[in-house]
């Protein structure tokens, strides 16, 4: 929208001919390309506005070409060129304008406060600070219940809820809302009004609501004194639907944890179920539940504050344990102590307490209690002369009664100790006389301090005798032997032992045992060798040392598997097994029974350095004794 002829920019060629040389340096512009938009003055390069009025929105860039000619532009002159793009900044030459004079919109009526009812937003072709604007409720039955917003990013007018909505007061609502540019420029008020004007019809639908009480908040006193079953209140709630569906009462038992109250759930009468007690609780808080008989799940809740009332059922009570100390050295008249009282309940009018003795020791000689006429009393001593050897302790008992109605009292006892005190009637030592307590004389207490030491030396004396008691070797019979370890120093038979299983086999691999002993069916059992129905097994002699083994095991494994009499549960079977095979032959002693006793041991000599010694002892078969025996190895 700039004005004809406004300046854009200067644009400037240079030429490397000499200027003082005719007209070969001397330069005029013109526009190639860009017009009738823009033009260039010849002589200077300015480049201008060539037409009023131009609108950004229509287009707002231009690409120019101007050319630089020397020659002063005349036939045979050079030239160049160069682009200038031109952009158009945008100015607040364009209201707002509302696309729909009317907007409808429907809101349920539970819509909670401060939701969003609707969005509305007014075009404007500007852009920036130039599009922005305010929105603002005009009239309408609903200026009150509703407000309207910018959202400062889309410029947008935000409809905002600011009071609860009730289809059944009012389901519909007409608003006129206006739109007005926030920056308007005074040079173009001639393309105005900056501002646009739209209606708003919003709908409200019905929901099912939960009952309402007819008041959020009710207050309720019930005296402390109260009978069980006193009703104390009512509370009321209606269902606000068109429907009016019956309401039933009860309690949130979470704020009446004790159950001191019930409501009636047709009525809403609430009465008290239990004893009360103001000191315990002066106030209780009841939330009240009113639930639709259509719909339990419609549920709504009030508040009933029940504030319990005092009646005068506490008997009054000393302030504090008082601790008396009375000087022997007092004179009568003497203040001993002052006292006050407590009480429980709480008056309107405040408390008044009256003090006075006991009628029981009213008369004594000792002491006498006067009452202040302010809540407290004091003690005095009616003589003097108080010896704590001859009394250590007086108890003084107290009457306190209140000005309640009924009144209530109580008997309180004041304990007064005697002390001994210096010259400032500062207590020195109070109570009875130590010496007089004990009663106990020097030689006495020796007498309990030497039985003492002879009681530790006996106790000294048993505890040695029964550490050095020897634990006896042999166990008594009626001991019970699993609750003991017993040691013996025994040495395992080893291969001699034979008990538990059958040892014949392992010592002689040739005797082949009977295949049919105590088999009732043999069954297929697979070998590590395959022999035909025609060919023998061949003997054990005649196979390699570790199939023998194998074939041994899987012998005495169909036995097992085979035998009757076997037990129906695992067991572990264990066999030892030497190889036969060595140069030596058999060096076990389980052979030696049978071998023959005269034996030549010559080959001692051949086995090398390692058997050097016994070859020596037993190399020579003649130098061996008559009764000479065996070698063992282990």
């Amino acid at each position: 929208m700039s004005p004809l002829g406004t300046m854009v920019v200067q644009v400037a060629a240079t030429d490397a001919d000499d200027p003082t040389y005719g007209n070969s340096a001397r330069v005029v512009y013109s526009i190639v390309h860009g017009q009738p938009y823009f033009s260039v003055e010849p002589k200077t390069g300015v480049i201008r506005t060539a037409l009023p009025n131009m609108d950004r929105e229509t287009r707002d860039q231009y690409v120019l070409v101007i050319q630089a000619k020397d020659m002063v532009g005349q036939m045979g002159g050079l030239s160049g060129t160069t682009s200038v793009t031109v952009t158009l900044t945008d100015v607040n030459d364009n209201p707002p304008r509302f696309l729909h004079k009317v907007n409808q919109y429907t809101v349920p009526e539970s819509l909670p406060l401060r939701s969003v009812v609707a969005r509305i937003k007014a075009a404007d072709a500007d852009v920036g600070p130039n599009a922005e604007m305010d929105y603002r409720i005009m009239d309408g039955d609903g200026a009150g219940v509703f407000n309207i917003t910018t959202d400062e990013t889309t410029q947008e007018g935000v409809l905002l809820l600011l009071k609860p909505l009730d289809f059944e007061t009012k389901s519909s609502f007409s608003l006129r809302v206006e739109a007005t540019n926030r920056n308007i420029d005074s040079n173009f008020l001639n393309l105005g009004p900056f501002s646009d004007i739209t209606s708003l019809k919003v709908t409200v639908e019905d929901v099912d609501e939960p009952p309402v009480f007819a008041a959020p908040s009710s207050g309720m006193s019930v005296s402390e004194d109260a009978r069980v079953g006193t009703s104390i209140g009512r509370v009321s709630a209606h269902d606000p639907d068109t429907s009016n569906n019956g309401i039933r009462y009860s309690i949130d038992r979470n704020t009446d944890m004790e159950r001191f109250f019930n409501v009636d759930a047709l009525s809403g009468v609430i009465s008290t179920a239990k004893p009360l007690d103001r000191e315990a609780n002066s106030v209780h808080n009841l939330t009240i539940l009113a639930i639709e008989s259509q719909d339990p799940n419609q549920i709504g809740k009030g508040v009933a504050i029940v504030t319990v009332l005092d009646v005068n059922d506490n008997a009054p009570v000393f302030a504090i344990d008082y601790e008396t100390l009375l000087c022997e050295n007092a004179t009568p008249g003497t203040v001993i102590q002052t006292v006050s009282a407590v009480d429980k309940d709480e008056p309107q009018s405040g408390h008044r307490f009256y003090f006075t003795l006991d009628a029981a020791v009213a008369g004594n000689l000792n002491f006498t209690l006067r009452d202040n006429k302010d809540n407290t009393a004091s003690v005095l001593t009616k003589r003097g002369g108080f010896r704590r050897r001859e009394q250590p302790a007086y108890r003084l008992p107290v009457l306190i009664v209140d000005s309640g109605s009924p009144a209530q009292s109580s008997t309180n006892t004041l304990s007064v100790r005697v002390c001994e005190c210096d010259a400032d009637a500062v207590p020195l030592s109070c109570g009875a006389v130590a010496s007089a307590a004990t009663g106990l004389s020097t030689g006495a207490l020796l007498a309990i301090l030497g039985c003492i030491l002879t009681l530790l030396v006996l106790v000294l004396l048993i505890v040695t005798t029964r550490r050095r008691r020897k634990v006896p070797l042999i166990l008594e019979e009626e001991r019970d032997i699993r609750e003991n370890i017993v040691r013996y120093d025994d040495e395992g038979g080893g291969e001699e032992d034979t008990e538990a299983f059958d040892m014949v086999a392992l010592r002689n691999l040739n005797v082949i045992r009977d295949p049919g002993a105590r088999r009732d069916v043999t069954p297929d059992t697979p070998t590590f060798f395959q022999y035909s129905s025609t060919t023998a097994r061949p003997a054990y002699k005649s196979l390699p040392d570790n199939v023998v083994f194998r074939e041994f095991i899987w012998e005495r494994l169909k036995d097992a598997d085979v035998d009757p009499s076997a037990p129906p549960y695992d067991s572990l079977q264990t066999y030892a097994f030497e190889g036969s095979g060595s140069v030596a032959d058999s060096l076990s002693s389980l052979e030696s029974l049978s071998a023959d006793s005269d034996q030549n041991y010559d080959y001692l000599g051949n086995w090398g350095p390692r058997f050097k010694k016994l070859a020596d002892l037993y190399g020579n078969a003649d130098g061996a004794g008559a009764g000479g025996g065996g070698v063992v190895f282990s």
